[in-house]
């Protein structure tokens, strides 16, 4: 299963199709990528069209690599081999390697095909839902909040207009019954001997 993830991290997504390069593919051959280019290019006739392989650009080439900045070849660029491209190199590379090796990327692009297809969906369809019921619950307390809001802003208003009244009120009775002071008062204008 290892050989299995190791192999599936090597597939590439480039131009909307799933490939791996020339030399991960050379590595897991156990052949240099000098030969195994050179096998190809012998064999070309098997490899016409992009849907079997195709020669990346520097900027495609860059986004497929972490942590390598060469370029990977000198006259020719980094081939780009699709499902059915890794296919027709069994037929271009005869080794025991070669055939075990192909037969493991087989299995993995696969593996990588139903992993895309299957689950994802399910998954897909399953957050979509999950998302729409988030929204409508969101949705439905950020109403319920303004309404909140809404009732708040209406009572502190009518708080606050009570407490003008009373306050006017209360100005209003001062002017009209004026208080005596609270407490010991001298008594007024007394004459002493």
């Amino acid at each position: 299963m290892d050989q299995l993830d190791n192999i599936q991290n090597l597939i590439y997504v480039i131009r909307g199709q799933r490939v791996m390069l020339d030399y991960d593919l050379a590595r897991i051959y156990q052949v240099e990528t000098a030969q195994l280019k050179r096998q190809v290019r012998r064999n070309m006739e098997r490899f016409e069209g992009d849907d079997f392989m195709f020669e990346l650009s520097h900027e495609e080439f860059l986004r497929c690599q972490i942590g390598t900045s060469s370029w990977g070849g000198g006259r020719y660029g980094v081939f780009a081999f699709t499902e059915i491209g890794v296919a027709m190199l069994s037929g271009v590379l005869k080794s025991k390697v070669a055939v075990e090796a192909n037969r493991r990327i087989m299995r993995a692009f696969v593996c990588f095909r139903h992993l895309a297809e299957l689950p994802l969906a399910a998954t897909y369809i399953d957050l979509k839902k999950q998302i729409e019921g988030l929204r409508s619950e969101m949705l439905a307390i950020l109403a319920d909040q303004n309404d909140i809001n809404e009732m708040t802003s209406a009572q502190l208003d009518a708080i606050s207009t009570a407490l003008a009244e009373l306050q006017s009120a209360s100005r209003a009775a001062d002017t009209i019954y004026p208080q005596r002071p609270v407490g010991f008062a001298p008594p007024a204008n007394t004459e002493t001997p």
